[in-house]
């Protein structure tokens, strides 16, 4: 999947809030190592020794086109009783409309996971296991794949759910809602890691971000998806005069052939021809950008442009080119920016190529930020040199070997030949392409490397992309002669519209939430809470972890969580718009993320929200009827003027809370959507508290809660709760 599409995680639960605090857990980085302690430099005699590269040969593959029109190649391989095919559809992310980007992503997962007409998912995989078999989709920038795999004597089963899956998806409607939340998930998530974020932004500076090559997938676009759209995509790109499928193992040519005319027989659906993925239209231009990111000691730097394709003939020169100047250990970035000037963790390059679409040339570095400028010049400077003057015969000949022996890999079994080969004819090259590449890598020289490094690589027109601590480096950006522009990354949080409302649905919801209140104990014991004290035992956290959680409130802002986790004690403070975190790795402010995420939590503290409707503020908007578990509910939704919401279900019989549901909060913006179900209610002071609460993430279920004991209006104070 292309990089558009994108530390430990330490859970910890506010009020019964599942939450994510990874940035302030992960603490500092290790210390970078000194630039005075270089690593042991390379002999400048050793060179890579290669045996004599194999002869390439390729298998006679029986080649058939179904009835329907699916083209289908065979290959046996009697070795194991196991058989596995490959199914290549014409489609991908290239594909996807502007406004919902991520919708083929999300197709080719709920493809397989939503199930058939006929079987659900849950019993598709039930029934796999039981065979120990697999059948798995996915869509990625330029192909959709359906693969499967079998021991022999369960062909038949598995091919017929592999059919199944093919041609008669159900797409229901959870498992849309699964697949969304879970690419919300990524979203949030893909500022965490400064290279991701180098490599990502790179790549969208290089195509440029009007084009599907470099367009970023955001909440909006994953809320716009529907389970309409998911049919639609499916219905235009899966045919059988689209895909083609090869199987590969334990069966007899004829037999198969048989079995997959029998499988698919029904399956005759036609479509027009599926157009061309679209050009890459990217100008070339050179420029600097910087991206500031507080939380790393060290840069994560990209210098690159457009590269090209696999058919350019000039391809095998320019990969070679790429070897010499970084590719390994031997290279010239290794060798001088790293291991000479111990400027560079890591330093590296490669000439990228596609099929069909130019691929990026690129710099590749990591450097403690004192070296951040240095380590560019040096590296600037080997890229001026290779086009500057010609590869010694010993480099020539150790990248040529490192080439051929590397690219000769996909070809090392007959398995892997065949999905070559189908890789190949899918993109309309020749089915000896392997050997003509062969055949040009090995007829290079010194001077076909120094051409081809003057016509391709133009220092003037790359673009430099650093990810650090601008305030740390060890010159400004701008001292290598360009502007520099800064980029931000922030990640749009879509916006949360409350439920349409009416006169008539605010006066509903204002009385099912007095209903609410009259049964947790009467609005006149709930406005008279002052501080609550809860304690809680939580079981089946992540990795099937257990925590004793105490929870200290004094109402409107003040929180103080302590969390015992089999790894030690984590407490978390805030008040209003300050707080702190103490873990086993020390004390840390709160970063505005989790402050956020706790006022949310304080929202939606059970004995204040159930008094919404004595705050101008907020609106209780009734939304519908529905059923939770056997038991018909009221659903309201209370919202405030910025933007808080929650919904809750009130039982229709005794007006108590049954369930609760909200947007939770992650480092990225928006995180899981939660819904917490409440039991097992008892008196406590006049007071009816569910001690029972089950909490789900994205309709999955993550934890168990069960209070051990409740206080109200204890004496809490303030000050004594901020001392660590």
């Amino acid at each position: 999947m292309t990089p558009r599409r994108w530390t430990a995680r330490v859970a910890c639960v506010s009020l019964l809030l599942v939450g994510s605090w990874s940035a302030v857990l992960r603490g500092q980085q290790a210390a970078a190592p000194s630039s005075t302690i270089q690593p042991a430099e390379l002999p400048s005699d050793l060179e890579k020794r290669y045996p004599p590269l194999r002869e390439i040969t390729i298998p006679e593959i029986p080649s058939y086109k179904l009835a329907n029109g699916m083209q289908i190649y065979l290959l046996e391989d009697h070795t194991l009783p196991i058989i596995t095919g490959t199914a290549l559809v014409r489609t991908g992310n290239l594909f996807d409309p502007s406004e919902k980007i991520g919708l083929a992503g999300i197709t080719g997962t709920v493809l397989r996971i939503g199930g058939t007409v006929s079987r659900s998912g849950e019993e598709i995989d039930q029934e796999l296991e039981m065979m120990a078999a697999s059948v798995e989709t996915g869509i990625g920038e330029t192909n959709g794949q359906a693969n499967f795999w079998t021991l022999k004597e369960n062909l038949d089963a598995v091919l017929a759910i592999y059919a199944d899956v093919l041609m008669h998806p159900a797409f229901r409607e959870d498992k849309v809602s699964f697949a969304k939340q879970q690419t919300r998930s990524g979203i949030s998530r893909r500022n965490d890691d400064a290279g991701g974020i180098a490599q990502r932004e790179f790549t969208n500076l290089v195509y440029g971000k009007d084009n599907p090559y470099g367009w970023q997938m955001e909440y909006e676009h994953v809320d716009r998806i529907q389970q309409a759209d998911l049919r639609a995509f499916y219905e235009r790109y899966f045919f059988p005069e689209n895909i083609t499928l090869a199987v590969y193992g334990d069966f007899n040519t004829n037999d198969m052939r048989a079995k997959l005319e029998k499988a698919f027989a029904e399956w005759t659906v036609k479509q027009p021809p599926v157009p061309a993925f679209p050009p890459v239209e990217s100008k070339p231009s050179g420029g600097t950008w910087l991206i500031e990111k507080s939380d790393v000691n060290q840069s994560s730097v990209r210098i690159g442009h457009l590269g090209g394709l696999f058919k350019n003939p000039d391809y095998p020169a320019l990969q070679v080119m790429g070897t010499i100047l970084g590719g390994g250990f031997q290279s010239r970035l290794f060798q001088r920016v790293r291991s000479q000037l111990g400027l560079a963790y890591n330093a590296g390059a490669y000439w990228g190529a596609n099929y069909n679409h130019p691929g990026i040339f690129q710099v590749v570095l990591a450097t403690k930020s004192e070296s951040t400028v240095k380590a560019i010049q040096a590296s600037m400077a080997e890229i001026e040199r290779i086009r500057s003057a010609p590869v010694t015969a010993a480099e020539l000949r150790s990248a040529k070997d490192s080439v051929l022996n590397g690219f000769v890999f996909n070809f090392d079994t007959e398995r892997k030949t065949l999905n070559r080969l189908m890789t190949y004819r899918y993109w309309g090259y020749p089915d000896d392409f392997i050997f003509r590449f062969k055949e040009k890598v090995e007829q290079l020289t010194a001077d076909d490397i120094l051409r081809v490094a003057k016509q391709y690589l133009h220092p003037e027109l790359m673009k430099l992309l650093v990810v650090g601590q601008p305030g740390d480096f060890d010159q400004p950006l701008d001292s290598l002669g360009r502007a520099v522009q800064p980029l931000d990354i922030t990640i749009p949080e879509p916006p949360r519209e409350a439920a349409a409302s009416s006169a008539a649905s605010v006066e509903r919801g204002r009385q099912v939430l007095q209903k609410a209140q009259q049964a947790a104990g009467g609005a006149e014991r709930l406005a008279a809470v002052k501080d609550i004290t809860k304690t809680v035992k939580m079981q089946g956290m992540q990795g099937g972890m257990s925590a004793d959680q105490t929870t200290q409130i004094v109402l409107p802002d003040v929180l103080r969580q302590e969390n015992v986790l089999p790894f030690g004690k984590i407490t978390v403070f805030v008040e209003g718009s300050n707080g702190w975190m103490q873990s086993p790795q020390g004390r840390l402010p709160l970063p505005p993320p989790q402050l956020k995420q706790t006022r949310s939590a304080l929202f939606r503290v059970r004995e204040a929200i159930l008094l919404s409707d004595r705050d101008p503020a907020r609106t209780a908007n009734f939304i519908e009827e529905a059923d939770v578990d056997g038991r018909k509910a009221e659903v309201i939704e209370i919202s405030t003027q910025d933007g808080q919401s929650v919904r809750l279900w009130v039982d229709v019989s005794s007006g108590e809370v049954i369930k609760s549901a909200y947007q939770g909060e992650s480092i990225g913006g928006p995180g899981a959507t939660v819904e917490e179900l409440y039991s097992d209610y008892r008196e406590v002071e006049g007071m009816q508290v569910p001690f029972k609460v089950t909490i789900l993430q994205d309709g999955s279920k993550y934890l168990d809660a069960e209070v051990v004991e409740v206080k109200f209006n204890s004496g809490l104070d303030k000050e004594q709760l901020s001392v660590p």
